[in-house]
């Protein structure tokens, strides 16, 4: 299967937030079991922050940091939904929530598995997306 780079854009509930993202297709993304992620049903397309671009809503955005405060998760204070943030394991990247997406498909994302119990390894397997 081939790989193609494509242009998508997304944002939070209520519109405020829109962000545009370059990304490879199929869309591989990441469920990761962590207390945040797993309460909020983010699915991780994580791309380089050159790869990112935010539209329009940044004065409508709320930042949370916890833990060791590396990651930045942004949340757009009106609606209350994260669309992205800079995560702990690449935070020379963006993470897009892939459910913030417009016009994705969930059915066709390719899903695989960050487990947050074995830390290391899975960000050492993740490093390379981050990467221009």
């Amino acid at each position: 299967m081939s790989e193609e780079t494509v242009p998508l854009e997304g944002g939070c509930h209520c519109g405020r937030v829109r962000f545009a993202v370059r990304a490879a297709w199929p869309l591989r993304v990441l469920d990761c079991n962590c207390s945040i992620c797993r309460m909020s049903g983010f699915l991780h397309l994580i791309v380089p922050a050159s790869a990112f671009e935010l539209l329009s809503g940044g004065e409508s955005l709320a930042e949370y940091r916890f833990n060791t405060g590396v990651a930045r998760h942004f949340f757009c204070r009106h609606c209350g939904i994260k669309p992205f943030y800079v995560p702990r394991s690449n935070p020379d990247g963006i993470d897009v929530n892939a459910r913030c997406l417009d016009g994705v498909p969930m059915d066709e994302l390719i899903v695989g598995k960050f487990d947050d119990n074995d830390r290391d390894a899975a960000t050492a397997a993740v490093a390379h997306l981050s990467r221009a």
